[in-house]
C-alpha cells in the first residue's frame, strides 16, 4: 500500500486537542498544579507530567515485592501515615489513539478552570485537588504521536487507521493488529512504524518490563513505584468497540475483585447517562489453556506500586462495523470515568 489518506470525518470540535502543540499551548497554563518532565523520549521528546497535591511521605521501608514477601504492604507504603489517594492517569501510550490524549487536555482544564473545554462542569476541582495527589501524562508517546499526521480518527475506514496506528511492513502490507505484536522492537521490519511504537520500534504495552528496553517505559515504571500509585488508568483507543476496562492479567484476585466492583460503579452511571459501557466477566485465574495473556504494561505497573492498574479502551468512531461513537459521547465518557475514579477512591466524605 502506497498511500493512504484519511476519510471525510464528523467536522471536529473545538475541545478536540491532541496534537503536540495542543500539549504544549495546555501545559503553559497550569496554574494549580506543577508541570515537570518525566523523560526524553527515544526520538529526543520531552514528556510532560503534570503534578497536583503535594507528594506524600510513606515511610518506607521496602519495595512493593518485598513488602509482600515480608506479609505487610505496609512496608513498602503505609496509609495510615497520609491516606490522600494517588491517581496516574496516562495517555498516548499508543500515539495514534488520539481520544485518551484530548481527554487528558480536557482533565486539565476542568482541574485548573472548573470546567471542560466544552465548558461543561462534571467534577468539582476544588474537592479533587483538595482530596487526591494527581499525576496526569497527556501523551507518554509523544514519538508516536508525532508520527501521526491528524488531529481526528473519527470516520476513518479501518485500513487506514492500521496505517496510521500499526504501520506497514517493508513490502507495503498493513502490519494490523495483533500482527504488529509479532516482532518487536519492529523498526527494522516496518517500511512505515505507525504511532504505536517509539521512534525505536518499541510498543511500551509489551517492553521488556523486567529490563525495559525504553527509556519512556523507565520513567513510567520508576514513577509508579515512587509515587505508590495507588489508581493508574491508561487511556487506549479500541477501534470500535464498546467503551470497557479490560482485564489485567497476573494481579491478585483481591485487586480484580475491587477493579470489577469499579467497572460495575462505572457501568451503573453510564447506563443512567445513556453511555455505552461494557464490563467485563471476572478473570479469576489467568494462563489456564492455550496461549497465555500478555503480562503488560498494565501488569507490570501493579507490581511496582501495588495499585488498581487498568487500561481504558474507548471507541473510536470508525467508519467500519462495530459500534460507532460521536465526539460527544467519547467526551463524555471519559469525563464520566474521571469523575467516578474519584468518587470510587475519595479518602473522606
Amino acid at each position: 500500500m502506497e498511500k493512504i489518506s484519511t476519510s471525510e470525518a464528523q467536522e471536529m470540535p473545538h475541545y478536540w486537542r491532541n496534537s503536540l502543540l495542543h500539549i504544549e499551548q495546555a501545559l503553559k497554563q497550569v496554574k494549580r498544579g506543577q508541570v515537570r518532565s518525566l523523560a526524553v523520549s527515544a526520538g529526543g521528546r520531552e514528556i510532560a507530567v503534570v503534578e497536583y497535591g503535594e507528594k506524600q511521605p510513606y515511610n518506607r521501608l521496602a519495595n512493593y515485592n518485598s513488602a509482600c514477601g515480608a506479609g505487610d504492604t505496609r512496608y513498602y507504603k503505609d496509609k495510615t501515615i497520609n491516606n490522600r489517594p494517588v491517581i496516574l492517569i496516562i495517555g498516548g501510550i499508543h500515539g495514534g489513539e488520539l481520544e485518551g490524549v484530548s481527554a487528558v487536555l480536557n482533565l486539565i482544564h476542568m482541574l485548573e478552570t472548573g470546567t471542560d473545554l466544552r465548558g461543561k462542569q462534571l467534577i468539582d476541582a476544588d474537592r479533587v485537588l483538595e482530596q487526591f495527589r494527581l499525576l496526569l501524562i497527556p501523551c507518554m508517546n509523544p514519538d508516536g504521536r508525532a508520527r501521526v499526521p491528524v488531529e481526528s480518527v473519527l470516520g476513518m475506514t479501518m485500513e487506514e487507521l492500521r496505517y496510521f496506528v500499526q504501520g506497514a511492513w517493508q513490502d507495503g502490507s498493513l502490519c494490523g493488529w495483533p500482527d504488529c505484536k509479532a516482532i518487536h522492537p519492529i523498526l527494522e521490519h516496518a517500511g512505515h512504524l505507525g504511532g504505536y511504537f517509539n521512534d525505536n520500534g518499541i510498543n511500551m504495552m509489551h517492553d521488556q518490563f523486567f529490563m525495559p528496553w525504553a527509556e519512556e517505559t523507565k520513567a513510567l515504571l520508576k514513577l509508579a513505584d515512587e509515587e505508590a500509585a495507588d489508581v493508574s488508568v491508561q487511556l487506549h483507543g479500541g477501534t470500535n468497540v464498546v467503551n470497557q476496562i479490560l482485564n489485567t492479567a497476573y494481579i491478585p484476585l483481591s485487586v480484580k475483585r475491587k477493579q470489577l466492583e469499579f467497572c460495575e460503579q462505572l457501568k451503573k452511571v453510564s447506563d443512567e447517562r445513556g453511555l455505552r459501557y461494557l464490563v467485563n466477566e471476572l478473570n479469576e485465574r489467568d494462563g489456564e489453556a492455550g496461549c497465555p495473556p500478555s503480562f503488560n504494561l498494565a501488569s507490570a505497573m501493579h507490581h511496582v506500586s501495588g495499585g488498581m492498574s487498568m487500561v481504558y479502551e474507548t471507541n473510536m468512531g470508525l467508519d467500519a462495523p462495530g459500534e460507532c461513537y460521536g465526539y460527544e459521547e467519547i467526551m463524555d465518557s471519559h469525563m464520566t470515568l474521571f469523575e467516578q475514579l474519584f468518587l470510587f477512591n475519595y479518602s473522606i466524605e
